[in-house]
């Protein structure tokens, strides 16, 4: 069948609402593109190899052999895998001025010599291939209008040279978790063996005592809120370094450098990856009592009480520590919690600007501020006691990076930087002094007329 005869529609650069799209494949995807543009107003045409299997395709589409329904459309959507191609090469006549849409993901990288779109383009020389990238600009701007139709944002990323690499962007593992998870290995890492040298190693060469059972728990419970508060400080200093860069730059227009473009980024996985070791960190905490050591130590000082007839005094100072100990982890845990759930996309796509900023912001700010009392809390007087092989105690380095976080953003808050900066961000530019007085120094004439 030639389609020479057929009208084209959509030759003006505007996809109509109720122009015919073609899908090539009936599978899951194309199944669920293919109710997606029914949904937006377009007619569906299905081509298939089996036009009278149709149960499962979307109510209101049609069906039919590949030769009738590229017959029917000027934009073709490829829904099949790339080893599958091969049907389209006797198809190479009725595929002649058509659109073809790559929507094609390989299984991993580098498994074929070059991308399935120019692959596309060899087998069916005649059709413009599109991949959000392409040779035909008139393409490009069909499949534009129908991505915009179904509610996406569309970028034109060039020639078709570009189809390798738009292919790989879904086979990416993790790509904006790479940073956070490198962070938090290397923290977890330094941290552990931090407490092991000073409560394990340290013990076993100065007193020769063996107490390498305190790793399975006790350790595991000094590194992990350790590496939660730190990451959680990690969140928010980006937004403090970039309010003085601001500041310095007097604008908000020049951008920012690209270490701290990519740190501000992944701040989402940076707070969550810090939650997930918060929980951790409760999940410890709640199994302290069971344990066997923390039972014997107990029966140990109940029987020495007993022994020397002594009675165990009540300490008011030691309860009102403890009992704030206890509730500013709890407050701080809490709002944490809330932190990752608005983090998200169900639920932050719920809140609007100002909401999501108050709770991610302020209350962040709040919940760092909760965590590092509490660490503080924990610590009391031990900063006073000598130091293990000339090594503070752990909970004393986990609180640099938030008290310098937690300092930086007091000095913001202060009315004359407050104002500063709230005045850079809606939109004020410090000027020269050239510009500011509209006239040459040197001359005392204006600058312009």
């Amino acid at each position: 069948m030639n389609c020479d005869s057929v009208e084209m529609a959509g030759l003006r650069g505007k996809v109509h609402q109720q122009e015919t799209v073609c899908i090539f494949g009936t599978g899951d995807f194309g199944r669920s593109l293919g109710l997606r543009l029914l949904q937006s107003g377009y007619q569906v045409v299905y081509g298939s190899r089996d036009p009278k299997n149709s149960l499962l395709l979307p109510e209101g589409s049609k069906v039919m052999a590949h030769e009738a329904a590229a017959c029917e459309a000027r934009v073709i959507f490829l829904a099949v895998q790339r080893e599958h191609y091969g049907f389209l090469t006797p198809l190479a006549p009725d595929l002649e001025g058509k659109v073809l849409v790559d929507v094609s993901n390989n299984i991993r990288r580098g498994i074929y010599p070059e991308s399935n779109a120019e692959y596309l383009t060899r087998l069916v020389p005649g059709a413009d291939v599109v991949l959000l990238c392409g040779d035909s600009s008139e393409a490009k701007h069909l499949v534009v209008n129908i991505a915009q139709s179904l509610g996406f944002c569309a970028m034109d990323k060039g020639s078709l040279r570009a189809a390798a690499d738009l292919e790989d962007l879904p086979l990416q593992l993790f790509p904006l978790w790479r940073l956070p998870f490198s962070i938090a290995i290397a923290l977890v890492a330094f941290c552990f063996f931090y407490v092991l040298t000073r409560d394990v190693i340290y013990e076993r060469v100065t007193t020769g005592k063996d107490n390498a059972f305190r790793i399975m728990v006790s350790l595991a419970n000094k590194a992990f809120p350790i590496v939660a508060l730190v990451m959680l400080a990690l969140c928010y200093l980006p937004g403090a370094l970039a309010g003085f860069l601001q500041l310095y730059n007097g604008t908000k227009y020049r951008r920012f450098p690209d270490w701290l473009d990519r740190w501000m980024l992944c701040r989402k996985q940076l707070g969550l990856l810090a939650l997930a070791f918060a929980f951790l960190h409760v999940l410890y905490t709640l199994v302290i009592p069971i344990r066997y050591y923390v039972r014997y130590r107990i029966n140990v000082y109940t029987l020495s009480l007993v022994k020397d007839n002594a009675t165990y005094e009540f300490d008011n100072v030691a309860a009102w520590r403890y009992d704030s100990y206890f509730s500013m982890g709890i407050l701080g845990f809490g709002l944490f919690v809330l932190l990752g759930i608005t983090s998200l996309p169900s639920v932050s796509n719920s809140l609007n600007w100002r909401e999501f900023r108050f709770i991610q912001s302020k209350l962040g700010y709040l919940t760092l501020l909760l965590c590092t009392a509490h660490t503080f809390l924990y610590g009391w007087d031990k900063f006073l006691k000598p130091y293990k092989w000339w090594l503070p105690p752990a909970y004393m380095l986990s609180l640099v990076v938030p008290c310098v976080v937690l300092i930086l953003k007091l000095i913001l808050l202060t009315p004359c930087m407050d104002r500063k900066i709230t005045r850079i961000r809606q939109g004020w530019e410090r000027q020269s002094g050239i510009t500011a007085n509209c006239s040459d120094k040197k001359t005392n004439q204006p600058l312009m007329a």
